[in-house]
């Protein structure tokens, strides 16, 4: 590889780091990454922090004493996932190498990687909340209720912490729908947001929520992650789809701090024709790994809403 396509390897991983943060609707959970220690590689440390409450101050013996532990736990991302892709070198010529790849890297990532970081990211937080009950199974939204579910969801949270920080709602577009299908809810939502990572990220603000509209098929509770196999019929396609009894999510409510997402863009791999032993092509090889956790002591900052077991999301993206 010639010293120019090392330079635009590494503009291009840079640029594509930067899209997914700003494109995922699950783009904001990145910025809670340093939560956690990170040094690159698959592996994370998660912090486990224990410590004593208050005791009596005593004017004589002073302070009572308190125990603090301070341990981490070493965790993998389950997430490592690829593709290779070949330029033809006729259709391909080193004048127009540098923008043909910046599209094909980037639709990738747009209409395949996204989608797929989100719906995972979404499901895991889906499963944290059943493990720990903390989720409303069962509703059907209306206009007529949406509101009232939507802020008892959230109230499961305030109860035991409070207003002090900002709730988040990842709401499926279906969901959302018949949220702002009412005239009234119409005018009491505005713009909010924040700024994480030097990206502004834009919500609805309602009632103090900050809301996320998802593509539904991005909201279910289980999906398959095919592996790519290219001898299975099944496998060979790769991305994603829901399982069979997979239900949709209508929303998502968390803390701003609860999730913590680390995704990594492993080093862009650029091979020109010459070098390329399989085919006359530039072959681009692009690899992913990523995952999402939730700290244990954390999980009443988490509350979801499911609908129905007979009702599904269709379409995709």
């Amino acid at each position: 590889m010639t010293e120019n396509n090392l330079e635009f390897a590494t503009v291009l991983q840079e640029e594509l780091d930067r899209q997914a943060m700003e494109s995922a609707t699950t783009g904001w959970m990145e910025a809670n990454s340093g939560q956690v220690q990170y040094n690159g590689g698959n592996e994370i440390k998660v912090p486990k922090l224990d410590m004593d409450g208050l005791g009596d101050y005593d004017r004589v013996a002073g302070f009572k004493a308190g125990g603090v532990s301070l341990k981490f736990e070493t965790r993998e991302m389950t997430q490592d996932r690829g593709r290779t892709f070949s330029l033809d070198s006729m259709d391909v010529n080193e004048t127009n190498f540098l923008a043909t790849s910046s599209n094909v890297m980037g639709e990738f990532q747009r209409t395949k990687v996204i989608p797929e970081i989100d719906a995972y990211r979404y499901s895991k937080l889906d499963a944290y909340a059943s493990e720990n009950e903390r989720l409303t199974d069962g509703y059907t939204p209306t206009e007529s209720g949406i509101i009232r579910q939507l802020t008892n969801d959230a109230y499961q949270i305030i109860k035991e912490v409070g207003t002090g920080g900002e709730l988040i709602v990842s709401m499926a577009a279906s969901a959302y729908q018949v949220l702002i299908n009412n005239d009234k809810i119409q005018k009491g939502m505005e713009v909010g947001g924040f700024t994480a990572n030097e990206i502004n990220f834009e919500f609805q603000r309602l009632n103090g929520l900050l809301i996320k509209a998802v593509p539904d098929y991005r909201m279910m509770t289980e999906y398959y992650f095919y592996t790519g196999q290219l001898d299975d019929s099944t496998q060979a396609k790769g991305g994603f789809a829901p399982t069979e009894t997979a239900q949709q999510i209508n929303w998502i409510i968390t803390a701003r701090n609860l999730p913590i997402a680390v995704s990594k863009q492993d080093k862009i791999r650029i091979f020109t024709p010459d070098v390329n032993q399989q085919a006359d092509a530039y072959k681009l090889d692009y690899r992913r790994y990523h995952d999402l956790w939730a700290l244990p002591n954390q999980m009443n900052k988490l509350w979801v809403n499911r609908q129905p077991v007979a009702q599904s999301a269709g379409g995709n993206g």
